[in-house]
């Protein structure tokens, strides 16, 4: 089928996004459920960055890296929701090339420097439990903005690759992508062109981002647990590991849907199981992170208070002037 399209080879400028194929009324419905769910990524995101700003108990290596990872959620979901929310009211799906390519590049750029920045956090909690005396030292803030730059270039790189690689391809006549948006499964099903090379390549650079940085949040992980259950005090052992949770429960979510989605070598073969898992991780995964790390964090919900209670009293002294 490719060789026959590739014979009336014709240049694409734009794609399709055919998105959720339901009814109209479902249309407007799944508009108003996916703008509910950015604006919570938006409030919940943003709320995160201002108080780890604003609150000075905050200014640690471990908050530094969360804000940082709210900046990330922040962004790939804004990559991915306007142009979604556009769809659902628009009869006019397209995106033109560039726009498309554009929009790839970012997103892969984002969920890539997201997964090692999961594990610089793992990092930072298996220094700060186990090595606490050299923590200030492995941690110092010329430490953490050399690894959440590291991050951003190994996600940068991951990205480009990709990009480069996936719009290499040539399109031949098709243009309707059967997804939300840009990404590599549903560019390359439309491509005349042979995708075994692409289809290897992102299953190796998948591959490769999840086994190193899975290997060094699981190797950090280990020795926190060696060390934690070293301390006498079942409420040391509690109040220790307390820190790691939130962590440990973002990484499944991330790590989980991003396997389901890349690292396998079927991951083509269905578009609406694609679209599902997408969803959760472009959308559903940035407006938990949030709600993880502020309900499950004792630190973070006094920093809260402290600033909603600083607002109350700041307004109370102007009202009274």
């Amino acid at each position: 089928m490719k060789k026959e399209l590739n014979r009336n080879y014709s240049e694409v400028s734009e794609f399709i996004l055919l998105g959720f194929r339901t009814a109209p009324d479902i249309q407007i419905l799944l508009f108003l459920l996916f703008l509910l769910i950015y604006m919570v990524i938006v409030v919940g995101n943003i709320s995160m960055i201002i108080v780890i700003k604003i609150d000075s108990k905050l200014h640690t290596p471990m908050y530094f890296f969360l804000r940082n990872l709210s900046y990330l959620d922040l962004c790939y979901s804004t990559v991915i929701a306007p142009k979604t929310l556009d769809t659902f009211l628009s009869k006019d799906k397209k995106i033109s090339y560039n726009g498309c390519a554009t929009q790839f590049f970012f997103f892969a750029l984002c969920v890539g420097t997201e997964g090692f920045l999961l594990a610089v956090m793992a990092y930072d909690r298996f220094s700060a439990i186990c090595s606490p005396f050299l923590y200030p030292v492995r941690m110092s803030q010329q430490a953490c903005a050399h690894l959440v730059i590291g991050s951003y270039i190994c996600g940068g790189v991951n990205s480009m690759i990709q990009t480069s690689f996936t719009f290499s391809l040539r399109f031949c006549g098709e243009n309707r992508l059967d997804h939300f948006f840009c990404d590599v499964p549903a560019l390359i099903k439309i491509s005349c062109d042979d995708t075994f090379l692409n289809e290897i390549v992102l299953f190796i650079l998948s591959a490769l981002i999840i086994i190193t940085t899975t290997t060094v949040i699981l190797v950090s992980y280990v020795y926190i647990l060696s060390t934690v259950l070293k301390i006498p005090s079942t409420h040391g052992r509690s109040k220790t590991f307390s820190t790691c949770s939130s962590h440990i429960t973002v990484v499944s979510l991330f790590y989980g849907t991003v396997f389901f989605m890349y690292a396998q070598p079927g991951a083509m073969s269905s578009p609406e199981k694609s679209k599902i898992i997408a969803v959760f991780y472009t959308l559903i995964i940035p407006m938990l992170n949030p709600l993880i790390y502020s309900l499950r964090n004792r630190e973070v919900k006094n920093a809260v208070k402290r600033v909603l209670f600083k607002k109350f009293i700041f307004s109370l002294t102007s009202s009274h002037l």
